[in-house]
């Protein structure tokens, strides 16, 4: 089918009375109009039928198509494709021999010299095995001898089919978000090298851990730990005099803290807002909140908050004001490096290989642009083995998970080496080789020879220190989880992405939800040491399955590069140059330029 025309879809649209005006909205129309093989008339119907379903009122935005796209263009029945008719009974000769025989038609053979119904499914002729044409390189059969052709073949386990979908996608190098002075400035990095180390080696993780054998006792302890550290620093910077118990009646105007709840197991609202106080001024009792008094506000479950209200009845505490805290100070750090350069770093994160296939052509790709650019820092977050790819799911894989993960990342280590490129690999909760567990420990090579000085393996989460810039790096999709759990007023407010990125660094955590995810397993006894952040780092990544950004947080870059491969279709990555002296000054985000790309 040919591509549909951006002025056909215009016109069609306009006719519903929808004004077509955002460029990567047309884009995602011509590329779902291209693999669902729909006219323009007939993608703006489908639309409307979508949108106008029941208890929908939707605007057309890449958000929506995505649903649009799950909800209805890929449940839509295909139609089966006729099998052949037979006119009658195959005749094989020397020629067609080779081909082998169907079982329906090896079992009407056998029919015909039997008796009927005495022939057994087990005697069946089985087919030829036929020998594989191209058998398996030596020279391939180890990652890290080199050279090894860089190819998706090369990422890929055998017998694997390419991603028809992402292979016609049209978009792919095209700038979609920029941050900071981006004219005239040039990507390209020095290959000067630089200085990677841990921030804080007291809260930095090396190593496993034995994780599962998590006492509720010591974890009551650290949850409370965690209200009265934030209780004492909302105190020091509002002036609060004294803490009253949340649950006891007054009839004054008191202050009390606590963490944010639930009071029950469904979605936080309005009306099920409760608030935990801390052992030491409520004895942990809890009590409902009452929000109507409040101009605005934001909440989430875990939330560690200090209130103004008055409870007369001991029954329902009402609040007047919520105080909000501030980020921590950013590390006053000197420049380190010898060489006056700016610093070039490639951010992207996982899955690396599309939904329905381990072909990894989008890491491929990424490769193309990691050697046009050639960055000094190029940081990778899993999943690198996705438990949630469908070939996994099915477990439809020759090989081991780890090979896989091997593989690759050997691939890429042997690429950034040859450009004095430094690599940092960050694991996910999401990858099947790994321990599921938040802090997570390092990956690991479990590879004879394999000596590649350019890599270094970290936690999620970690806090890095890259000549003179501080980074703050979690694999885990904690925009996500607060945006499903988090509440706010008046509805609609402008710039969530950014609230919930704000939340992160005024609660001094990368994972501030509680309970968490149910995809996320906590082990506090870990968190309280490796999931806090030490500082506010100049530089915070958060990949997230939500629309990527690049935003100035309260003096922070906060980095969602999207995902390499989103579904079946090509995702986004992350580039960023940060000048020698972004350090000197206190707003360091100014002088940060940031594009994020399509795969």
């Amino acid at each position: 089918m040919t591509s549909v025309s951006e002025e056909d879809l215009v016109e069609e649209f306009d006719t519903f009375d929808i004004d077509l005006t955002q460029p990567e909205v047309i884009d995602k129309l011509k590329e779902l109009c291209i693999v669902h093989r729909l006219e323009a008339a007939k993608m703006a119907a489908e639309w409307m039928a979508f949108s106008c379903s029941a208890k929908r009122n939707l605007n057309l935005d890449l958000g929506s198509l995505d649903s649009f796209e799950r909800e209805r263009l890929s449940k839509k029945a295909k139609v089966p494709k006729a099998p052949p008719s037979k006119k009658g009974p195959v005749l094989y000769d020397i020629n067609t021999i080779e081909d082998g025989i169907d079982e329906e038609d090896a079992a009407n053979l056998l029919g015909a010299y039997t008796a009927p119904g005495t022939t057994p499914k087990g005697n069946l002729p089985q087919k030829r095995q036929h020998t594989p044409e191209n058998l398996p390189m030596k020279r391939f059969s180890n990652a890290m001898r080199s050279p090894v052709p860089f190819s998706p073949r090369s990422f890929s386990p055998a017998s694997v089919t390419p991603s028809r979908k992402y292979s016609t996608r049209t978009n792919a190098g095209d700038v979609v978000c920029s941050f900071g002075p981006t004219d005239n400035i040039s990507w390209q990095g020095q290959g000067l090298g630089c200085s990677v180390a841990p921030f804080d080696s007291t809260c930095h993780l090396t190593s496993q851990f034995k994780h599962m054998f998590q006492k509720l006792t010591d974890k009551a302890h650290i949850l409370n730990d965690l209200i009265e550290d934030m209780s004492a620093e909302l105190q020091n910077k509002h002036g609060i005099e004294e803490y009253s118990h949340v649950a006891l009646p007054n009839q004054d105007q008191v202050t009390v803290a606590g963490r944010i709840g639930c009071d029950s197991n469904g979605k936080l609202n309005a009306k099920s807002v409760v608030l935990e106080g801390s052992r030491e001024s409520s004895a942990g009792k809890c009590i409902p909140v009452d929000l109507s008094s409040l101009k605005e506000y934001s909440l989430f479950p875990g939330q560690l908050v200090a209130l103004d209200g008055s409870n007369t009845t001991g029954q329902k505490f009402v609040v007047t004001k919520l105080y909000e805290n501030s980020p921590l100070p950013t590390a006053d750090m000197k420049v380190k490096q010898e060489i006056d350069a700016p610093l070039t770093v490639m951010i992207a994160s996982g899955p690396f290989t599309t939904s329905d296939t381990l072909t990894y052509e989008p890491l491929d790709d990424l490769m193309k642009y990691l050697q046009r650019d050639r960055p000094d820092i190029c940081i990778l977050l899993g999943p690198f083995v996705d438990v949630k790819n469908e070939e996994i799911e099915k477990g439809s894989v020759t090989c081991t998970f780890e090979e896989i993960f091997q593989r690759n990342i050997g691939q890429v280590a042997a690429i950034t080496e040859r450009m004095k490129c430094k690599l940092i690999v960050v694991p996910s909760g999401r990858d099947v080789h790994h321990s599921a567990v938040y802090p997570q420990p390092p990956l690991q090579m479990n590879v004879k020879n394999f000596e590649a000085k350019n890599v270094m393996f970290v936690s999620d989460p970690c806090t890095l220190q890259i000549n003179n810039t501080v980074f703050g790096i979690t694999s885990t999709d904690v925009l996500f989880h607060l945006g499903q759990e988090e509440i706010s007023f008046p509805p609609g407010s402008a710039d969530r992405l950014g609230r919930l990125a704000q939340h992160m660094l005024c609660q001094h955590s990368y994972y501030p939800l509680y309970p968490p995810h149910e995809d996320v397993n906590v082990d506090y006894d870990h968190f309280e040491v490796y999931g806090r952040m030490p500082v506010t780092p100049h530089v915070l990544v958060v990949p997230s399955d939500l629309r990527y950004f690049v935003k100035d947080i309260k003096g922070c870059c906060v980095v969602n590069p999207g995902r390499v491969a989103k579904g079946q279709v090509g995702g986004t990555y992350c580039r960023l140059v940060l000048p020698s002296n972004a350090t000197d000054n206190k707003q360091p985000t100014s002088t940060i330029a940031a594009q994020v790309l399509r795969v």
